[in-house]
């Protein structure tokens, strides 16, 4: 399983049965599975999704955003919980090119990834039992 570590950006390979040990980057020795979300921007965007073999939850957001503020916390929570999921944020206002991509009507908007297509996406602000019923659904549904 290829893994992008989120600090360098090196591509690492990781047998699937050690994920759960905390695996760390070959080049620059971070964590290669944070528990907390990671920031995705438009430089270091394609590099991820494309590489990057877990899936991938996407919270687009902006700082204006009451409900965006509101749900961080319980994204970090849920994010903490899932190490077989990247929990990625993007700053819709500072990287309008990649909101535009996904066409972005509403935030705070969720989107799940694998590699380069969309599995699902919600809009709106989602308690952590929320978003982790609403990741386990996605997420058996792919299985």
């Amino acid at each position: 399983m290829i893994i992008v570590c989120p600090e360098c950006g090196a591509k690492n390979r990781v047998p699937e049965d050690k994920l759960s040990a905390n695996p760390a980057c070959g080049q620059c020795h971070q964590a290669l599975i944070p528990l907390a979300p990671i920031e995705l921007n438009e430089q270091n965007f394609s590099n991820f999704i494309q590489n990057s073999d877990l899936p991938i939850l996407i919270d687009l957001w902006a700082d204006w955003c009451g409900p965006c503020k509101m749900m961080a916390p319980h994204f970090a929570t849920v994010a903490k919980q899932n190490p077989q999921v990247v929990f990625a944020k993007i700053d819709t206002e500072a990287n309008p090119r990649l909101s535009s991509a996904f066409h972005v009507r509403s935030i705070p908007t969720l989107v799940l990834m694998n590699k380069s297509n969309e599995i699902a996406r919600i809009s709106g602000a989602l308690r952590a039992t929320e978003l982790q019923q609403w990741l386990d659904q996605q997420l058996n549904a792919q299985s």
